[in-house]
Parts: C-alpha cells; sequence; structure tokens
C-alpha cells in the first residue's frame, strides 16, 4: 500500500521495483500485451511503484505509465504473500501431504484420483455388505412384508386406471332404466317412430322435409341453404346411429352389476392398505420390486458382494502402492530442493528430510487394506503419512519441523517450501 509515511526523512519519494519473468502465465503474458508494456530481451518486464511526499502515487509496467490496478492484477498471477503465520500450516499431518502431492504433480494426481474412484465403490459394497450382514432379520421381515403385498396385488391384478372405468359402469348398470328411457326418447326425437309414423317424423325427417323444399325451390337463395342441411341431416344420421347402439349394449344384467361390484371392492380393498388409487398401487407395486432386489439377504448375495468386496481391494492396493511409489520418488527431489532453498535463508547448516511411510491400520478398522502382508489405512488421499523433518546441523537427529525448528527457522521453512511449489505449480 502507498503511503506518504513510507517515505524516509529527507527524501522526495519511495519506490519499490521488480524484474518478473512470466512465461506461460496466461493472466500475465495478457496483462502485460494489453498494457504495452517494453519486455526485456530475457523475456522479464520490470514493473515499479513510487509515492512521492505530496501523496502522489505512480506505477509503471515495463517503462509505461499504468493504472495502480493493472500491477496489483499482475501481482495476483506471479507472487506469493507469504504471511508470518503461514508456517503453523505445517504443523499438519495433511498439509506435509499436500506439499509433496502438488511438487510431484501428475506423477502423483492420476494415480490418486484412480484410487479415489475404486475406494469409493469398495467402501459403498463394504457399506452395503455390512448392513445386509447385520440387518438381515430385520430385512428380511421387511422383505416377507412386501411379497405378501405384491402377492395379494397380483392376485388382484389390477389395471391402470381400472377405478375410474368401474365406477361409470356401476353408475350405468344401476341406472340402465333410466339411461335405456331417455336414450330411446332422444333417439326417437332425432329419428323417428320405429314403425314409421308419419305423425312421429322426428329430426331427421323434418330436416329431409325441409332440404326437399329448398331443393325443388326456384329461388336461388333457398337453393343455396340446401347443402347446409345436408350437412345436418349427415350428423343427425350419425348422432342416430350411436344412439341406436347406446341402446343397444345397455344390458339390465343383475348378475353383471353383482360381479363389476364384486371387482370394485377388490380394488379397494388394495386401495385401502397400499394407495389412493389404482394407480397409486401399481407405483407401490413397483416400488416393492425394486426394494426387493436389494435386500437379497441369500448366502449366494453375500457371498457375490464379499467377492466384489476382495476383488476392489486388490484394484485398490496397486493403486495405492502406485501412488505410494510416487511420493516416495517426489520426497528425495523435494527435500533435496528445500534444503538448497533454505541454504539462501541463512540455514546453510540445515537439511530437509521427507519421508513416506505407510500408516498401519488400528484393531477394528473398517478401512483397513492389505499391502505387501501389512494392513494399512486407506485414507481419501491414500494409505501414506508424510512428514516433514528438520536437521538443525551436520550431526543433529532428524526431527519434525515443529520440534527441531524455531519460530522464525519454521517460517523460513515454509517460505523455502513455497519458493520450490511456484516452481512445481503456478
Amino acid at each position: 500500500r502507498a503511503e506518504v509515511s513510507k517515505v524516509r526523512t529527507g527524501m522526495l519519494k519511495a519506490f519499490v521495483e521488480g524484474r518478473f519473468t512470466y512465461s506461460g502465465v496466461e493472466g500475465a503474458e495478457r496483462i502485460v500485451a494489453d498494457s504495452g508494456a517494453d519486455v526485456d530481451e530475457d523475456g522479464s518486464v520490470i514493473a515499479l511503484r513510487a509515492v512521492a511526499v505530496d501523496g502522489r502515487s505512480r506505477a509503471h509496467l515495463g517503462g509505461r505509465s499504468v493504472p495502480v490496478g493493472v500491477l496489483a492484477e499482475l501481482s495476483e498471477q506471479l507472487i506469493a504473500v507469504h504471511g508470518q503465520n503461514d508456517q503453523l500450516r505445517l504443523l499438519r499431518p495433511a498439509e506435509q501431504r499436500a506439499v509433496i502431492d502438488r511438487f510431484a504433480g501428475d506423477a502423483v494426481a492420476k494415480p490418486l484420483r484412480a484410487y479415489q474412484e475404486v475406494r469409493t465403490e469398495w467402501l459403498a459394497v463394504i457399506a452395503e455388505l455390512t448392513e445386509r450382514s447385520t440387518r438381515s432379520r430385520e430385512m428380511a421381515q421387511q422383505a416377507d412384508l412386501l411379497k405378501h403385498g405384491l402377492t395379494e396385488i397380483d392376485a388382484v391384478a389390477p389395471e391402470p386406471g381400472e377405478d375410474v372405468e368401474l365406477t361409470e359402469q356401476i353408475k350405468r348398470l344401476a341406472a340402465v332404466d333410466e339411461l335405456r328411457a331417455a336414450a330411446t326418447e332422444a333417439h326417437v326425437a332425432v329419428s323417428g317412430s320405429p314403425d314409421g309414423d308419419p305423425d312421429a317424423p322426428g329430426a331427421m325427417g323434418l330436416v329431409s322435409e325441409a332440404l326437399r323444399r329448398l331443393s325443388t325451390s326456384e329461388d336461388n337463395v333457398l337453393r343455396e341453404l340446401a347443402p347446409r342441411l345436408e350437412e345436418a341431416s349427415v350428423l343427425l344420421a350419425d348422432v342416430g346411429a350411436e344412439l341406436g347402439t347406446y341402446v343397444e349394449t345397455l344390458d339390465a344384467d343383475p348378475a353383471l352389476l353383482e360381479k363389476v361390484l364384486a371387482r370394485q371392492s377388490d380394488l379397494k380393498r388394495l386401495t385401502r392398505k397400499y394407495a389412493a388409487d389404482v394407480d397409486g398401487v401399481l407405483a407401490w407395486a413397483d416400488d416393492a420390486r425394486r426394494r426387493l432386489e436389494t435386500m437379497d439377504t441369500s448366502e449366494e448375495a453375500l457371498a457375490e458382494l464379499a467377492l466384489r468386496r476382495d476383488q476392489l481391494a486388490i484394484q485398490l492396493s496397486a493403486h495405492a502402492a502406485e501412488v505410494s511409489a510416487a511420493r516416495e520418488k517426489a520426497a528425495a527431489e523435494l527435500a533435496a530442493e528445500i534444503t538448497r532453498e533454505l541454504s539462501g535463508l541463512a540455514m546453510g547448516q540445515a537439511a530437509i528430510d521427507v519421508t513416506v511411510e505407510q500408516r498401519p491400520a488400528e484393531h477394528g478398522d473398517t478401512h483397513a487394506l492389505t499391502i505387501d502382508g501389512r494392513a494399512v489405512h486407506a485414507g481419501a488421499d491414500g494409505v501414506d503419512d508424510v512428514e516433514l523433518l528438520l536437521r538443525a546441523h551436520d550431526g543433529a537427529p532428524p526431527l519434525p519441523v515443529h520440534k527441531a525448528a524455531s519460530g522464525g527457522e519454521l517460517s523460513r521453512v515454509m517460505l523455502a517450501i513455497e519458493v520450490v511449489l511456484a516452481h512445481a505449480d503456478t
């Protein structure tokens, strides 16, 4: 932050200047190009920030005056700010493992992703096997209830929407006399008397008579109305035919009504127990069949799950071993590079060791995995415990960094790690 208080007494301004290389950092390349900065022959660019005693602030990039925000954007792309409490992260084992994984890059990331995918399935199979084994009695009882319900539903064999159709059919059968009378009278009104009584010609007869009179008229206006009457005649003929068919299908059969009522009673027994209507009963049956598929507690089903668990464990062990090997290889390189950086931070006699050891599984560990005959804990990030050890000087025993280093030394170790990781992970 540019403050006048930063200007030393007797001086006109204070400034900070840095030379940056940014090749390969897409965001930084864009910022430098957009600002029109002059880039040196070695591909670096100089950034400068100054504040004068009168409070005025200036920012330059590659010899060009730029807004202060441009330097802020550039610094976000290229600078990691190291605070005095950052070293506390080194006290966490997970953070130490993250350091080596970032340094190793894809060499660890790829087998670790494969390990995590297989581990997810492995844990799911273990959980299902455990649940089926421990809850076998409860699941067997639930399965019996579901099977009983399905047997009862299958015995009735309802069809979708059948309850609605039966209700309508019962209404018709119960009121067959009234319906027949209404349909018969409507049929006579449309088609005329069945015995050909000329005094009851019906709508079709009246329309036919009107059509005859219009068709023989010499008036053009009247003749033009004839086609519309022809359409009405066709429509009336269709309605009359349908009414006649309806009357013929009406059957005042007490036995049929009794049979339909009995069927309705069977359906109501199902809807009282399983759902509000027949469609809901069928949905319950489908869900019950799906649940039964996951409730198989037979010895064959448990053996199949156990076999799948063991197959996944073999795959998981192979991936875990690959992750461990990649970490061990990266550990030696990481330790050497951190040690080299410490020599420039007034810790020339110090050296860093990075150990990678597989974490033994405790008794009763449900996530235990056997690798090379040893039971290890299969955690979300592999089977390894990673630890940073510090040898303060030649001949000193390697100790965990939080035991061997003072607060200031711990900060320098953290800064050295930041510098090393900057080369491996921008």
